[in-house]
């Protein structure tokens, strides 16, 4: 309704200096005695646009309804956004058919984008798939090269892998609703496997990790994501721990109720105080990560994105010099009865 009125406003503001000025031309002419008449043709007037505004109003009821509505779509899917009808008057049937053949553009549009979408994200899988087969063809020569050189060539092929991951991961998350599977996780279990993994890693940086995770601690996530999200975290403890040999990094469980807070500290080099806002954009560095080469600025960025999918939360805390302590806050699983 206040959109009908804000519509019709400027025609009741002419309507009213036309009532005002009709008399002031009859006082000017010196007709001013037939002030019944002036009156009679004013109540008049007003009725034939009280009549008019009654029947815009009708013919275009269903126009100013929907269109009064707040254009809140981000719940609907593209598919569930259509064009309701207006009304069956000329403007209300123009402006329905307008927006129809915008409806149409604007899905053909989104279909090109989404087949496009698919067809890159097959194209990644693929290429890094083909990837990982030289890979590993470089993994079985290394034997046969002396250690230094060897050494050297392990630490490049791990970046690789790294890399190949991240790119497999960053593409897969485009359609992250279609690949997960939430279920019950034993965290240790989960978070031993992400060390195994990482051993080697641990090994040449001289870094130990030390546990304090309850076996009995369960957790609802999806094995596969959640193990890439502890991976670059993990990944990063490490690789800024500075290279002191002897140093370690804490994975802590604590039961938070509905929740189990996992704590990664490490005792690296930290962050500065003015980046911490900052670490979990994509492509941010800092100060710290264009002291590493192999800095991408996309692994936090990638663990905040794929805890929210999962219905966690991560913060970070550091002191530079110190180190760093990056919390994730995990749904609480049933316990899985093994033992202690």
């Amino acid at each position: 309704m206040k959109l009908f009125w804000r519509t019709q406003l400027p025609l009741i503001l002419i309507f009213s200096i036309q009532l005002v000025l009709v008399p002031l031309l009859y006082a000017l002419t010196g007709e001013g005695r037939a002030v019944s008449v002036m009156l009679y043709g004013m109540l008049i007037s007003a009725s034939v646009l009280l009549v008019y505004l009654a029947y815009h109003y009708v013919m275009n009821r269903e126009m100013y309804k929907e269109l009064s509505k707040p254009a809140d779509w981000a719940g609907s899917s593209a598919d569930a956004i259509t064009v309701p009808p207006l009304g069956s008057s000329p403007l209300p049937e123009a402006i329905h058919e307008r927006m129809l053949h915008y409806e149409f553009q604007y899905t053909e549009q989104l279909q090109r984008q989404q087949n496009a979408m698919e067809q890159h994200i097959t194209f990644i899988n693929r290429w890094v798939h083909q990837m990982k087969t030289p890979l590993s063809v470089i993994q079985l020569t290394l034997p046969e090269l002396e250690d230094a050189p060897a050494g050297h060539i392990r630490d490049e092929l791990d970046r690789l892998r790294k890399g190949l991951e991240m790119v497999l991961y960053t593409a897969r998350l485009e359609r992250f609703e279609q690949d997960f599977a939430v279920e019950a996780l034993g965290l240790r279990e989960e978070v031993n496997k992400v060390i195994v993994e990482r051993r080697k890693l641990f090994i040449r940086k001289g870094i130990t990790p030390e546990f304090q995770i309850d076996s009995s601690l369960s957790i609802y996530s999806d094995s596969k994501w959640f193990r890439f999200m502890l991976d670059q975290i993990v990944t990063n403890a490490v690789n800024y721990s500075g290279g002191g040999s002897g140093k370690r990094v804490y994975l802590i469980a604590e039961d938070a109720g509905a929740n189990i807070l996992l704590h990664i500290r490490d005792e690296g080099i930290g962050i500065e105080p003015e980046d911490i806002g900052r670490v979990f954009n994509p492509y941010f560095t800092g100060e710290r990560g264009r002291q590493y080469a192999e800095s991408t600025g996309m692994g936090l960025y990638l663990v905040r994105e794929i805890a929210h999918k999962l219905g966690h939360s991560v913060q970070l805390e550091s002191t530079p010099g110190q180190g760093t302590t990056v919390s994730l806050a995990l749904r609480k699983a049933e316990p899985t009865g093994t033992p202690s």
